[in-house]
């Protein structure tokens, strides 16, 4: 989207590979990602200094390479996504700029996304380390502009800093009511948009499903997303003689959820769904299940999948209203209460078994029409306003 709004180069730093893949963190097989657009340049700067400290060899790497960028006296625009260490990064890259007399002409927005609240954030809060609080809140209004992914994560951010003010007399909270901003997760809409019947009757076919006979969860296979109970309720189901159950998906709980599905033939298991299939599956689906739930460690503050299947069409939604699902889903979806399997398998049930089809045409018609405000050119326009 910058290069389609006048900026003339666009540069994504981040980290080399190998140091991702070491880190044991869930990635996309290379060999099915997209590519960039051309004029999109992707850095993975190398380490600085010896093996002694791996980390921060990574991030002088980072904010070196962003002192250069920033030295060459062009107006640019640093958007960070992260607060940890990505905000913290370019921080330092415009101090180090500065001090060294290159006089950037630099704007930054840092941008929240749900685990520096939920993860980070939250977790120096339930451990008593205030400091480590102080310093990310610090890091995350240092920036120009300060936005949050979600207003379910904008209220975290405030908690949390009401949290550290209490405890440390500081004044984080008023300036995070004064000053964080709402910007959504940004999707290529395109890419869920007008899918061709053919190629969606072609994928389905591939895997052996049938359109519209089949329950889809696609999501990361984790506690939080709610698998567990969505497994446990697909066992008391009336549909289940209807459609089998597909996870698409990998995560921590992929293999736990294997072995408490192995008895039951109808659950069927994709690990290797990619950028290009995803929407077809959604496309396809009888009904789509994410019944996210709150955990200590993760509570879902947007649920970029919830809109991407709503861009792609399809079967219902059923949902939950935990953290910033409700944002994402509007009144587009069938809600559930959080962690209510009997509730979850009769609200599956009667989508599948008992709903019109011209209420679901409807539910999608709304679905789509409201997941368009994510699309990342409105998105886009609204961090950087045309001028």
């Amino acid at each position: 989207m910058a290069l389609t709004r006048g900026f003339d180069d666009v540069r994504l730093l981040t980290w080399p590979i190998p140091t991702l893949q070491a880190a044991g963190l869930p990635l996309k097989p290379l060999d099915r990602l997209l590519p960039y657009s051309e004029g999109i340049t992707v850095e993975r700067p190398e380490a600085v200094g010896d093996y002694r400290v791996p980390d921060g060899r990574h991030l002088a790497g980072l904010t070196g390479r962003l002192v250069e960028l920033l030295s060459d006296g062009v107006p640019t625009v640093c958007l960070s996504m992260y607060l940890v260490p990505h905000t913290q990064v370019v921080n330092d890259a415009v101090t180090a700029a500065r001090a060294a007399g290159f006089d950037p002409q630099v704007h930054t927005i840092a941008k929240a996304v749900g685990s520096d609240v939920t993860n980070v954030i939250r977790s120096c809060l339930r451990e008593g380390r205030f400091g480590a609080a102080t310093v990310l809140l610090t890091t995350f209004l240092a920036s120009d502009e300060v936005t949050a992914v979600s207003e379910y994560t904008k209220d975290e951010i405030i908690a949390s800093a009401e949290e550290v003010d209490a405890h440390c007399g500081t004044t984080f909270a008023q300036q995070c009511r004064e000053r964080v901003t709402v910007s959504y997760p940004p999707i290529d809409s395109s890419a869920f948009l007008g899918l061709d019947d053919e190629k969606i009757e072609e994928a389905l076919a591939r895997r052996g499903l049938k359109r519209g006979k089949y329950l889809l969860f696609l999501s990361r296979v984790a506690r939080a997303k709610g698998i567990y109970d969505l497994v446990i309720a697909y066992g008391q189901m009336r549909c289940r003689d209807e459609v089998p159950l597909v996870i698409a998906g990998t995560g921590p709980a992929l293999e736990h959820v294997r072995a408490m599905a192995k008895e039951d033939d109808r659950i069927i298991f994709l690990s290797d769904v990619d950028d290009d299939e995803k929407p077809l599956l959604m496309a396809g689906c009888a009904a789509y299940a994410l019944p996210t739930k709150p955990e200590p460690d993760f509570v879902e503050t947007f649920g970029i999948a919830l809109a991407e299947k709503m861009l792609a069409g399809g079967g219902p939604i059923i949902t939950t209203r935990t953290g910033g699902t409700g944002e994402a889903v509007g009144d587009t979806a069938v809600i559930v209460e959080a962690g209510d399997i009997n509730a979850l398998a009769d609200a599956i049930d009667r989508v599948i078994l008992d709903m019109p089809d011209d209420e679901k045409r409807a539910m999608e018609a709304r679905a789509r029409a409201h997941a368009m405000s994510f699309d990342r050119a409105a998105v886009f326009d609204s961090l950087f306003p045309p001028t």
